[in-house]
């Protein structure tokens, strides 16, 4: 198997699709619950094919029950065990295993924006994120279940209040299941860890890393000085300002390699980078390979 569990030889020319987030009918805005085994049918009539690469606009929260699920989420593989579960943000790149069809498992869909404030806070929403499949033991996966099931009872009942009203309930349990879901983080998040500067300081790189690469630049538009966005990205995720916008900088250069079919002078191009040597130059000091090397992925 390749990157991103393409068979060596398979072609990563297919730009990555876009998925922008398409309510079912009479679905409440925002949050949609569904079984995992049902989101093939699903993308297949909405003219998408599940197995190739996609960069969903919006949250997905998937668990496991019966069986292991597999997919790729920016290069890593991860299988979800029975029990466990798995947050994919807004922007990653994904492709799941080639049985999603027979997946046994559930998959809550949500838009940025739906949570209350007071929940993206309790349930450590903010960057850095969670990568690895979270697996609650014991009360916690007793108090997780209770929550899926009301939320899923919820989400089947819409019929029994008004939408404004349904909505609310179900922006409440969609909390109730996503803070449960960051108790049982390992080591436990620290709240402090992540500051309002770094906040800023990420918003910023996820929007402007094609456009600058220099922490003086992100400190001149932020009104922070570099070393205290050092601190904050230190404090935050153990990278300094400077590694953490190259390391953001190193996956988008990675995502439009592996994804699409742009030659490497472009993919420079859309990075900001003068040149493809000086392109070049960052990958291999960063990746400790080319970006042609990296391109043709070694079977793995």
């Amino acid at each position: 198997m390749g990157r991103n569990g393409q068979k060596r030889g398979d072609a990563p020319g297919a730009d990555v699709r876009e998925l922008a987030y398409t309510p079912a009918v009479g679905a409440p805005a925002g949050v949609e619950v569904l079984e995992l085994a049902g989101l093939y049918e699903r993308a297949r009539r909405h003219g998408n094919d599940p197995y190739v690469p996609a960069r969903p606009a919006f949250h997905q929260l998937i668990g496991a029950r019966g069986r292991p699920v597999r997919m790729w989420v920016d290069f890593v593989e991860q299988e979800l065990r029975p029990g466990s579960w798995l947050w994919i943000r807004p922007g990653q790149v994904q492709r799941f295993g080639s049985d999603l069809a027979a997946a046994d498992g559930v998959i809550v869909l949500f838009q940025p924006g739906f949570l209350p404030p007071a929940t993206v806070s309790a349930a450590h929403m903010d960057p850095p994120y969670e990568q690895r499949p979270l697996s609650p033991r014991g009360a916690d996966a007793e108090a997780v279940a209770l929550a899926l099931d009301h939320l899923r009872h919820e989400y089947g009942a819409m019929a029994s209040l008004p939408l404004e009203a349904h909505t609310e309930v179900l922006r409440a349990l969609l909390s109730v299941l996503l803070v449960r879901l960051a108790a049982v983080r390992e080591p436990a998040p620290d709240a402090t860890t992540v500051s309002p500067t770094f906040r800023r300081f990420h918003a910023a790189v996820e929007r402007d890393h094609a456009v600058t690469r220099r922490v003086e630049d992100y400190a001149a538009a932020l009104g922070y000085s570099p070393r205290t966005l050092t601190r904050a990205a230190l404090a935050a995720t153990g990278r300094t300002a400077k590694q953490y916008v190259d390391d953001r900088v190193l996956l988008e250069a990675k995502r439009l390699l592996w994804h699409s079919g742009l030659p490497a002078r472009e993919v420079a191009a859309r990075l900001g980078f003068a040149d493809a040597s000086d392109f070049t130059k960052f990958f291999r000091l960063r990746a400790g390979e080319t970006p042609g090397a990296f391109r043709a992925g070694p079977a793995r």
